[in-house]
């Protein structure tokens, strides 16, 4: 009776235990002097022990019993499922992990699946035969693997499968071999080794690939068995799809090795091994494109941010698309209504761009369907394109139409970054909208701050100028107000409220309507800026406000009598006709800020020719760098404005003071000048 030897081991679930599993099979097979089966029982147990390991996770146990002419192995994780068996003979569908079935249906002599409470395995025999006992030369099995898995030297995908193609034929003697790939765009072989003429004729059977439904519902390639072909010269050749993404496609093209009892296998194996490099070199690649589209949005996004003008955003959408994204690129903006208009448009071919338009025109049904949906609208010839809806915070702004030449507009990547670009755009001339809205509420709010125009009277001469802080977008404190007390007298209010924005606005409001009320009023002007003191205090929000007063008579001797009050504001400058200057008035205290205020009373006389200028602190503090414009600067200017109107005088100070920094002004900036014209 012959006796058997039986070793169980459990083999850890971590990548160790291949190896563990193949020095077993090793030491068993030299004992019982069964190594003319050595190298299908090692590529068998590697295999299974692997797929355990990877796929189950968990431990393997390992069961080998050997008797003098037979070699049995089972494999068992704890796993709980059905193992499913494939036949080699089905086509269709080959499952990654059925590979390791494939491997053991071949070489094996019997083999079955074994499923018991909390676990399941896969056991194969291989019987040793009289003739595997002669001294014949055997087939390097191990060998032929080990090429086959080996990582290569090389970087790019070309080098690598050439590398792998050589590996190839001369583990299974095959004339040659190729790796062809369609991105999507047509086939190209990417590199080949040896000759593949005789190996596969031109009635070769076309490998096929079916579309399976993923879980996600969307659809994938899935590769078709592996054909064999049969050459008009008898030649043995090999046709194997790769499992790629779609919308690439790979295949596998082997001519010859048919004498090799594992060229199957093998195949198989480079097929894997080939996969595994097309997905590599197509993730790569896009990784690189998605680098590359990331960079295009951000340097998009930043030029978008730069402009909150509607007009040169609308204008500058179209060329951040052309030629990137396509020919050519048009903008249409929707009004109040939902109405579209063409905003812009641009063509890398400026020679194209009227027949553009004139298709464009022709679109209209596709625009309006367009703004009605999120989705992306198709456009036929002439144009060739897709329309996009600018879509910003729920409001549908307008439409961005791209198109190219031929196929390229359909790219899945570029629509893609198209729908970002629009989105992004979108937001940017909302933005813009937003930005345009508070200006115009701005300036409407300041212009209600200022007189709408200046009086005219007989012997005296106003000039105003005013300039807001920043952008225009919010509203300033510093104002100026003439109010006619009789056909000689008049009332010059010159103030600085701090702070800026709606309350600031408010609180100039406020002293501006008091003071009006209080000098129509007839109320001294001490009385006047005690009220106005006593009113900031209690509804001023803790602002407060640098007031001037100045009450103008018109004598009888030509001369300007001026009564000066300076509530905590500059001096105002005095012009002579000879063009010499002074500072006049008295400073005193600033309103809504003590209980009590002193706000001494200063006469100036105004000579014909002479003329008063008053200003804020906007003027003299205008920066550049360290520098400012300061007082004596702006004594100098006006020295130099001696016998100007004073419309002229209020706008040369003005341009003046801007001139002198190229900054965006901080501060809002008022000048006033009074001039006696008798």
């Amino acid at each position: 009776m012959t006796t058997q030897t039986v070793r169980r081991l459990r083999l850890p679930a971590d990548h160790s235990s291949p190896g563990l599993a193949r020095e077993a099979i090793r030491t068993i097979a030299h004992e019982r002097d069964l190594v003319p089966v050595l190298d299908e029982a090692l590529l068998l147990v590697t295999e299974l022990t692997t797929n355990s390991v990877v796929h189950a996770g968990t431990e393997v146990d390992l069961e080998i019993t050997a008797s003098d002419t037979s070699l049995t192995v089972a494999v068992l994780d704890f796993s709980p499922g059905v193992v499913t068996p494939r036949s080699s003979e089905t086509g269709g569908e080959l499952p990654e992990r059925g590979r390791g079935l494939l491997l053991v249906e071949q070489m094996a002599t019997a083999w079955g699946t074994v499923h018991f409470t909390g676990g399941k395995g896969v056991w194969f025999r291989l019987d040793v035969t009289p003739a595997d006992r002669l001294d014949v030369p055997s087939f390097d099995l191990p060998s032929a693997v080990d090429s086959l898995i080996w990582s290569g030297t090389g970087v790019s995908l070309e080098e690598l499968a050439e590398e792998l193609l050589q590996r190839l034929c001369r583990a299974i003697g095959a004339q040659g071999a190729a790796l062809t790939v369609d991105e999507g765009d047509g086939p190209h072989t990417v590199t080949a080794y040896g000759r593949l003429g005789g190996g596969i004729g031109s009635q070769a059977t076309q490998a096929t690939s079916v579309d399976t439904q993923s879980a996600g519902g969307g659809r994938q390639a899935t590769p078709a068995a592996s054909v064999q072909t049969q050459s008009a010269g008898g030649g043995f050749g090999r046709r194997v799809p790769l499992r790629v993404a779609r919308p690439w496609r790979a295949e596998l093209l082997v001519a010859g090795g048919g004498s090799s009892p594992y060229a199957r296998p093998l195949i198989a194996l480079a097929a894997d091994r080939l996969t595994l490099l097309v997905e590599n070199h197509r993730l790569r690649r896009a990784d690189a494109e998605r680098r590359t589209w990331l960079t295009f949005l951000a340097d998009a996004s930043e030029l978008l941010a730069q402009s909150l003008d509607v007009e040169l955003t609308l204008a500058l959408i179209p060329r951040l698309v052309v030629p990137r994204l396509g020919q050519w690129c048009a903008i249409h903006s929707a009004d109040a209504g939902g109405e579209l208009r063409l905003a812009a448009a641009t063509h890398a071919d400026e020679s194209q761009v009227a027949g553009l338009l004139d298709a464009l025109a022709q679109a209209a049904p596709q625009l309006k369907e367009a703004m009605a949906t999120d989705a992306v609208v198709p456009l036929g010839a002439p144009l060739e394109g897709y329309i996009v809806a600018l879509i910003a915070r729920n409001q549908h702004l307008g439409t961005l139409a791209v198109g190219g030449k031929g196929d390229t507009w359909q790219r899945a990547e570029e629509v893609a970054v198209v729908e970002d670009v629009a989105r992004r755009a979108a937001l940017a001339i909302d933005n813009a909208n937003i930005h345009a809205e508070r200006r115009r509420v701005a300036q409407t709010l300041q212009r209600s701050l200022l007189p709408p125009q200046l009086p005219k009277a007989d012997g005296v001469e106003f000039g105003a100028e005013y300039v807001p802080t920043g952008e225009g977008v919010d509203v300033g404190g510093d104002f100026y107000d003439v109010v006619s007390l009789s056909a000689r007298r008049w009332m010059v209010v010159v103030g600085d409220v701090s702070g800026k924005g709606v309350q600031a606005a408010t609180v100039t409001g406020l002293v501006r309507d008091v003071t009006r009320v209080l000098v129509r009023d007839g109320r001294p002007l001490p009385e006047v800026l005690v009220r106005l003191n006593d009113t900031l205090l209690e509804r001023g929000g803790g602002r407060f406000c640098t007031l001037c007063l100045a009450q103008i008579l018109r004598r009888g001797d030509n001369r300007l009598d001026v009564t000066l009050h300076l509530a905590g504001h500059d001096q105002p400058v005095l012009l002579r006709a000879d063009g010499s200057t002074e500072l006049v008035g008295a400073c005193g205290t600033a309103l809504g800020l003590l209980d009590t205020i002193n706000t001494p009373r200063s006469q100036v006389l105004l000579d014909p020719g002479d003329t008063l200028i008053f200003f804020t602190d906007g003027v003299t503090e205008r920066r550049r760098g360290v520098d400012l414009f300061g007082v004596d600067r702006l004594r100098e200017e006006a020295a130099n404005l001696a016998g100007f109107p004073a419309d002229v005088v209020a706008a040369r100070l003005r341009a003046r003071t801007l001139s002198y920094s190229p900054e965006i002004p901080r501060d809002d900036i008022a000048i006033f000048a009074v001039r006696n014209d008798a």
